[in-house]
């Protein structure tokens, strides 16, 4: 399976934020919208960066209440990680583990298209492995 198919039962719905917005508007959207990561883009097609709960957490660790006022730039990890939807899904998982990242933004022709989630990733395993629980089912009792 490759990431498109993942992209294509989800949606290319991205909930993103701008490097100048404050750390509180980023704790609405992340509230509002239930999710655990923005995608940073300051013109729509680049990624600057992610910014999601991980990041909350340690800017209040760092700096208290005072992190609220900061910017999404000043939070964010930069060091983004990106797939592009031709990729294996085990491949992203992988990658997603060794580098300890729950989002992935998707990338085509040199813009993000999507984001993809370590839940997207497991959710498609357990329906994939299901699909074949189902086919072994019916092939060993003949149906």
């Amino acid at each position: 399976m490759r990431i498109n198919d993942i992209i294509t039962a989800k949606g290319t719905t991205v909930i993103t934020a701008r490097s100048a917005q404050r750390v509180s508007d980023l704790v609405r959207v992340l509230a509002e919208h239930r999710i655990g990561a923005v995608v940073v883009t300051d013109d729509g097609d680049m990624v600057e960066g992610i910014a999601g709960e991980r990041d909350v957490v340690r800017a209040l660790a760092e700096r208290g209440a005072a992190a609220l006022d900061a910017t999404v730039g000043e939070i964010m990890d930069r060091d983004v990680h990106v797939c592009v939807p031709d990729d294996d899904i085990a491949t992203v998982a992988g990658t997603m583990t060794e580098f300890r990242c729950r989002h992935m933004p998707v990338m085509l022709d040199g813009r993000f298209v999507a984001i993809v989630s370590i839940g997207d990733i497991v959710k498609s395993r357990i329906d994939q492995l299901q699909t074949e629980h189902e086919y072994l089912l019916h092939y060993v009792h003949g149906e």
